[in-house]
This record gives structure tokens, C-alpha cells and sequence, in this order.
């Protein structure tokens, strides 16, 4: 069962807007055999130029959604986002049953990590401005160019299965994706 943590910037959080957000994030959970056990974290923003942003982050055991979207009308932004996270949920899935299907060998999904980038364009020292952990799960190159998609990031942090090493994927400028692999 998702639980939520409901934020506003620049916005009184009304028990209307509350209901509406959790009402309509919640319907992501018909896409799961079981209810999921997370936190589902959203903000919700509201401009000078009267334009709402809300952002939703739910971290699953396997995966990573995460959207956001801007609008005029904070409802529509919030359909939008929700849109957007479903759209995520059947990819992955139908890349996780496509996968299970061609290494049936393999018997359970392999599980997602994300790591977000945070850059600082104001200090033009080198200074680290924030520190994230996170465990790397082992996936293939396909997958990872996949998490990175659902996530909107330039690059993506995993361990190879094949290889057990840690690799990143990243967005070459020409659209297309490059690889980096460690060695020993």
C-alpha cells in the first residue's frame, strides 16, 4: 500500500488538493499483484508565472518511478505526471516479461538502481555540494539505458551481470547512448 508524503512550495496543501493527488497517484497501484510497501513523495509547486509543477517519486523494490510535469492548473499537472508514470510502469513491465520470456533461465527480474546527478553551476569551485549512496543491482546495458530513460538522466550508474563490474550509460549529444566499462 503506497503512503503518501504530500509537500506544497508556495502552496497551502488543502485537504481537496490532498484527496485529488493521492486519489489519482494511487491509481498506479492496479498495475501490481500485490499492493507495493512505499513511500510515494510528492511536491507540489506553484510559480510567479502561475504555473504548478508537481513532482511524484516512488521508490519500489525494483524500480524507480519518477516523473514530473508543468502546466497552468495544478490538477492538469497532476494527470499529466500520473500519465507519465504509467507509461513507465508498462514499459518496464513489458520489458521485465519480454526479458523473462527470452532468459527463462534467469527465473526472477532483475532489480533497478538509479542515481541521480546534482550539479552546482553557481560555485565555480569544486566544491561537493551533496552526497548520495547507492547499491548497484546487476542488469544489463539495455536495462540500464532503460532505467535511465524512465528517470530523464543523462547517465546511469550498474553493475554488468555479465561481467559483476561497475559500468555507466550515458546520452552522447547526438542522441545516441555511450558505455563505460571499469576494469579490474
Amino acid at each position: 500500500m503506497l503512503r503518501y508524503n504530500v509537500r506544497g512550495e508556495n502552496i497551502e496543501v488543502t485537504e481537496a488538493i490532498r484527496n485529488y493527488v493521492e486519489k489519482k497517484v494511487g491509481k498506479l497501484e492496479r498495475y501490481f499483484d500485490q499492493a507495493p510497501e512505499a513511500n510515494a513523495h510528492i511536491n507540489l509547486k506553484v510559480y510567479s508565472d502561475k504555473t504548478a509543477k508537481v513532482e511524484v517519486t516512488i521508490p519500489l523494490s525494483s524500480i524507480l518511478l519518477r516523473a514530473e510535469e508543468t502546466s497552468p492548473d495544478l490538477y492538469a499537472s497532476t494527470d499529466l505526471v500520473v500519465d507519465k508514470l504509467e507509461r513507465q510502469i508498462r514499459k518496464y513491465k513489458t520489458k521485465v516479461n519480454r526479458r523473462t520470456r527470452q532468459k527463462s533461465s534467469l527465473g526472477k527480474e532483475e532489480a533497478l538502481t538509479f542515481f541521480e546527478e546534482q550539479a552546482s553551476d553557481e560555485t565555480p569551485e569544486f566544491d561537493i555540494v551533496r552526497t548520495k549512496r547507492l547499491s548497484l543491482k546487476p542488469m544489463d546495458s539495455e536495462e540500464a539505458v532503460l532505467q535511465m530513460n524512465m528517470l530523464g538522466h543523462n547517465f546511469f550508474i550498474f553493475e554488468d551481470a555479465e561481467t559483476n563490474g561497475t559500468s555507466i550509460v550515458y546520452r552522447r549529444k547526438d542522441g545516441k547512448y555511450g558505455l563505460i566499462e571499469t576494469e579490474a
